[in-house]
């Protein structure tokens, strides 16, 4: 039986929106693959590791992956409960013209330098809006593929993602920590435990994370449990049970975090995401 349950949401000449969901079978790095097209792909739950020949990527809610045509690569799930990512892939013109020039690499094929972006808590969002809405039969055409190329302009703008700038050892020493903090979303971690999982000291780690992502790892933490959030938002009627499930202290904690981030309160992203 296939680890993937991919579901078409949208196919259209311009946009192509999947649900695949990973059953992350594969903990240990996967047979070498590639895609037939450029893909972007946005992980809304769980998490794993793509490597493209000495580089790894780790891939998480906060991150954008991108899949270059014919670039060989392998997955690996080191943390248990598979994941689950909504997968683009956008006409080449217009992903091209989406793209700042300095992202990509230079020759007459559409190829990205890099394996990744950290994308801010608007596109996240609107991942989750497209995704619901589409899965639920809400969004007309139109209106799904102009939020799916907003999400892309977005995810791709300077001012609303961040590439990671370190030493290859410093990104691997905050890779790490990022999948202590995917292992247990709701868990109430502490710098010592983490630090000791990666085995450096509390001070450096948040040197170090602050460097790499521009960001604290409480912020980061933070940012990986709203987003479960989002996914689960479309499951839940109680919202109190939400929270503590995902490990706040209370519904107003969760709320009133949910609404700096998201610029709403967790309700009202609710009943956004309901059939009109």
């Amino acid at each position: 039986m296939s680890q993937f349950t991919v579901q078409m949401l949208l196919d259209t000449g311009t946009v192509r929106v999947r649900d695949v969901v990973c059953s992350g079978e594969c903990r240990h790095r996967s047979e070498e693959e590639c895609t037939a097209a450029t893909h972007l792909v946005f992980p809304y739950r769980g998490v794993f590791v793509r490597h493209v020949g000495r580089n790894d990527a780790v891939a998480e809610a906060n991150q954008l992956l991108f899949f270059n045509e014919a670039e060989p690569y392998r997955i690996s799930h080191p943390v248990e409960g598979g994941d689950s990512c909504l997968d683009l892939v956008i006409e080449e013109a217009q992903l091209q013209e989406l793209t700042p020039k300095e992202q990509l690499r230079s020759g007459s094929a559409l190829s990205f330098r890099r394996q990744r972006r950290r994308i801010d808590p608007r596109a996240q969002a609107l991942v989750a809006v497209l995704r619901h809405s589409l899965s639920r039969n809400i969004a007309e055409t139109l209106e799904a593929e102009t939020l799916a190329l907003t999400l892309v302009r977005r995810s791709l703008g300077e001012c609303t993602s961040h590439a990671a700038g370190a030493s290859a050892g410093r990104q691997k020493l905050v890779d790490r920590a990022k999948l202590v903090l995917s292992s247990d979303l709701s868990r109430r971690w502490t710098l010592t435990e983490i630090a000791a999982e990666v085995g450096v000291s509390p001070v450096y780690l948040t040197q170090v994370f602050q460097q790499v992502e521009a960001m604290p790892l409480y912020r980061y933490h933070l940012r990986l449990r709203l987003a479960r959030a989002l996914d689960l938002l479309g499951r839940y009627d109680n919202l109190t049970t939400l929270s503590l499930d995902l490990g706040f202290s209370s519904h107003s904690h969760f709320s009133s975090s949910f609404r700096q981030v998201y610029g709403r309160t967790p309700a009202e992203f609710q009943r956004s995401i309901k059939p009109r």
